[in-house]
């Protein structure tokens, strides 16, 4: 308190200013510098031979691309690939545990790796571990989104149900209605003839008037049924719209990271590893969309943008590898900082809207058996995709 009462506010905002104008200073700084040693090494560059494997790469991962994501969406109707059946939920938890071993082990080490390299200056870049905090952040931020994402779409839907329960009301009404007015013109025919048909023209009301209200009762049902169901389906639609927002981000970097390489000895293990990877986060990407129940097109057109964005981006890089240094700080920056940020949202979407949304999900209680694989495929998947970090 005294330090207060003897430099007062206006001092401490001051300093403030001035750290936050030094660090910017510094930053910039630190982005400037033209050239860094540390360039891939001259005994393993061949320019003809890398371009060969960029092409090999393009094909392979698009190829794999593709089934990963499709397979779910075109297997959705058969028996064996149903999204609620044992297979497809296995291979999802696989998927699941690739997904979250490419966001801590994969992005967010190459991220570490960018922004604490020697080519950048110790300050501010290895001052404060701005991987795990920018990731982090990326993480809250996809938190904040999917929360309002999710409040967006439940809104939406409540009120669809709402205008489609209002007319069902609506409809039994004027059918109730007509009904007792049916009713009534009968009553008054049967005030003229003898007791006997009186009876049995009731007989033949009550039957009328009970399958009115069952009809009646069963729409408000059904309506409540489909209001109850909502839920779930709208969280797949977020659900399916961030995760592909989190993948295309980093195969956008992993394909310009492969494309600007000039060495076949760096590019060759990415090859078969990016087409594993890419295979089975688009299977993940792929069963999202199939249980959001997207329609065909929106399907087509969110699975078609998946697959091409790695290929896009190693083309992009193969284009500019001749003038572009990936070792310059200003590279190394934006790459570290894309990274964490997609490290953030993978860790958060596997863990958050794959894992425990499904793992945890009371409708696999009673199967024992299935839990079980399911969690053996999760870990299965993550160990397979760290194991892949020793190549690529």
């Amino acid at each position: 308190m005294s330090i207060f009462e003897d430099a007062g506010p206006s001092v401490f905002f001051g300093r403030f200013t001035h750290g936050f104008h030094s660090f910017r200073e510094a930053v910039s700084a630190s982005m400037s510098t033209a050239s860094c040693a540390g360039e891939e090494s001259d005994e393993c560059r061949d320019d003809a031979a890398a371009m060969r494997l960029k092409l090999v790469a393009i094909a392979g991962i698009l190829a794999a691309g593709v089934a990963g994501v499709a397979l779910p969406l075109v297997g959705r109707k058969r028996r064996l690939l149903r999204t609620d059946g044992g297979v497809f939920v296995c291979a999802k938890s696989f998927a699941a545990g690739v997904i979250l071993a490419t966001g801590f082990v994969h992005m967010l080490h190459d991220a570490q790796a960018a922004l604490t390299g020697p080519c950048l200056p110790a300050f501010p870049w290895r001052r404060f571990p701005f991987p795990g905090f920018v990731a982090m952040a990326a993480a809250l931020g996809t938190l904040v989104l999917d929360f309002v994402a999710t409040q967006f779409y439940e809104r939406k839907h409540r009120d669809e149900v709402t205008s489609i329960r209002t007319a069902t009301a609506a409809a039994a009404a004027t059918a109730a209605n007509t009904s007792a007015e049916e009713e009534e013109s009968g009553i008054t025919v049967v005030l003229s003839i003898p007791q006997e048909s009186e009876c049995q023209f009731a007989g033949e009301k009550d039957p009328l008037l009970i399958t009115s209200r069952h009809s009646h009762s069963h729409s408000l049902g059904h309506g409540q049924e489909e209001g109850e169901e909502l839920p779930s389906h709208v969280r797949h639609v977020v659900v399916s719209q961030i995760l592909e927002m989190g993948i295309i981000s980093h195969s956008m970097i992993i394909g310009l990271s492969l494309g600007v390489s000039r060495s076949p000895c760096t590019i060759r293990p990415l090859v078969a590893a990016l087409s594993f990877h890419q295979f089975f986060e688009g299977f993940a990407l792929g069963g999202c969309i199939s249980q959001a129940q997207f329609s065909h097109l929106a399907s087509a057109l969110m699975a078609c943008f998946f697959a091409i964005t790695t290929p896009a981006g190693i083309a992009a890089g193969a284009g500019v590898a001749s003038s572009f240094n990936s070792n310059s700080p200003r590279a190394l920056v934006v790459e570290g900082l894309l990274d964490s940020v997609s490290a953030g949202i993978l860790i958060y979407m596997a863990l958050v809207d794959l894992i425990a949304a499904d793992l945890l999900s009371r409708r696999w209680n009673g199967n024992a058996r299935l839990q079980v694989a399911s969690y053996v495929a999760l870990f299965v998947g993550a160990g397979a995709m760290s194991i892949l970090a020793i190549w690529a």
